[in-house]
């Protein structure tokens, strides 16, 4: 009797045993499966944790790790920095500028036709020197010689002629008709009216 009750316990054992070995390896497989937590290594990876880190040789403390968490890229077609090099802030250097004298007007001398006096004494041709828009002297070139001719020319000449004379002061062919000499005048004064319509 003893023996029949040791071999049912026995069969029931190993019966349960093998149960318990059948059931156990889908058990063990779904377990197999899930994520085991793993310690963070923060050396990174590919580090033995338990190896301490070497000393960096400049004495340097060690950088801190950078973030992965990158900040949003700007939209395309968007720079949010101006390129460098389109602006200039210096001013090339300008020429010097140079300053020029003023310049000397030019000194000419006109010529007048010409002119025969209405009392057929001769002719009279006047001369006149311009600097810039100014006549600045007044010549004979002839004049009607010969007895009175000669008197009324010299006043003509006297009156009319030189730096001083009539034709400078007035800068005109409006000219005073000398006493005495009216024809020698009139010759004188058409010559140069001439001129000055040369001359400007």
């Amino acid at each position: 009797m003893r023996r029949a009750l040791l071999a049912i316990t026995g069969l029931a054992a190993s019966t349960t045993a093998l149960v318990v070995l059948k059931g156990s390896p889908g058990t063990t497989q779904v377990a197999q499966n899930l994520p085991t937590a793993q310690p963070v290594n923060p050396s990174g990876p590919g580090v033995d944790p338990s190896v301490a880190p070497a000393a960096d040789p400049s004495g340097a403390a060690p950088k801190p790790s950078e973030t992965t968490d990158a900040p949003a890229s700007p939209k395309p077609g968007k720079t949010t920095a101006k390129p460098s090099g389109t602006k200039t802030t210096a001013k090339a250097p300008t020429a010097p500028k140079t300053t020029k004298a003023p310049q000397q007007p030019t000194t000419r001398r006109v010529t007048g036709p010409p002119v025969d006096t209405a009392d057929d004494y001769g002719y009279v041709q006047v001369q006149i020197v311009v600097s810039g828009n100014k006549i600045i002297d007044a010549v004979t070139l002839s004049l009607p010689s010969g007895g009175e001719s000669d008197i009324h020319s010299g006043d003509v000449r006297n009156a009319y002629n030189g730096t001083g004379g009539e034709v400078v002061q007035k800068q005109s062919a409006n000219l005073n008709t000398v006493s005495g000499a009216t024809a020698t005048s009139n010759a004188y004064k058409s010559s140069l009216r001439a001129a000055i319509e040369q001359a400007f």
